[in-house]
């Protein structure tokens, strides 16, 4: 009978009897690019996210994080659930190797009209496949109330 004592986690570890070997995590580099439109109390968000690879990711998840508190009842796509009184998170979907995703729309409603509002978008979770580079899918952009859109 073999005891097995692990003292601590290796993401990828492939065990067998007498051995660890790690194996490395596959890498993607997800990028975002989009807009926002902020109009009255309604913010309208567009964004498109794309794989850069060099592995494919299964599905990532992105927060968009806004500085003034969102309205409750808020109408999400099916995809995105509401995270705090101030952010929603939403899935991309699978994102092939060199391939842009599905263009995500986001509508919503503040609590209160601001004058602007700051977006955060961040990429938080990507199904295992780490993302070396996150300059590229971590940013805040100011979004004035001019019906304009805003691009990231």
């Amino acid at each position: 009978m073999r005891t097995w004592v692990l003292s601590g986690v290796c993401a990828g570890a492939v065990l067998a009897p007498g051995s660890a070997v790690a194996v490395p995590a596959p890498e993607a580099d997800v990028t975002l690019h989009g807009t926002a439109v902020l109009d009255g109390d309604r913010v309208q968000v567009r964004l498109t996210p794309r794989n850069e690879g060099p592995a494919a990711v299964a599905d990532a998840t992105v927060r968009l994080r806004w500085s003034v508190p969102l309205a409750d009842g808020q109408e999400l796509p099916a995809r995105c659930v509401r995270e705090d009184e101030r952010a929603v998170l939403c899935g991309t979907g699978a994102l092939a190797v060199d391939a842009v995703g599905e263009q995500l729309r986001l509508p919503v409603r503040l609590r209160e009209r601001a004058p602007e509002v700051t977006l955060e978008i961040d990429t938080v979770w990507s199904a295992g496949v780490l993302d070396k580079d996150r300059s590229n899918d971590r940013m805040a952009v100011l979004v004035l109330a001019t019906g304009d859109p805003y691009a990231f």
